[in-house]
């Protein structure tokens, strides 16, 4: 078997947290994300923009954007997986999934949705009077 990378974490229990948020509340992001940038990161094959490269330890860190319904990321923002490859180890450590704030959200209580697109508890006047604001420049 060819060599392949290792997945580790830099917290993995918030980490997972983020992760099962992705798959109830964006099934799209999280099917990519595992069926195809996961096993593209264990054959060597890394994605995404590439933010800082540490010479010493010959690391690189990434930021994939995954994919997403663009009034979601108008509103909350793009979904972003921020992870650092240590070649020398052959090591790919998942670092978070952003945004953190509705995710984080998600994962602790159920979200409701307004016009199709999910609202925090916390910022939920400012998340409809986006969305509002949106549908009608769209018109």
């Amino acid at each position: 078997m060819k060599d392949s990378y290792l997945f580790e974490y830099v917290n993995e229990n918030e980490f997972r947290k983020y992760e099962r948020s992705l798959k109830k509340y964006n099934m799209l992001a999280y099917k990519k994300l595992y069926f195809s940038f996961y096993p593209s990161f264990k054959e060597g094959n890394f994605l995404g923009e590439i933010i800082s490269t540490n010479d010493q330890n010959n690391s690189k860190n990434y930021e994939l954007k995954l994919p997403t319904d663009t009034m979601f990321s108008k509103v909350h923002g793009d979904i972003k997986l921020h992870y650092t490859v240590y070649f020398n180890e052959k090591i790919v450590m998942l670092d978070k999934i952003t945004p953190e704030g509705i995710l984080g959200e998600g994962h602790q209580s159920e979200l409701t949705t307004y016009k199709g697109v999910m609202v925090s508890k916390e910022n939920q006047e400012k998340d409809m009077f986006k969305i509002n604001l949106l549908k009608m420049l769209q018109k």
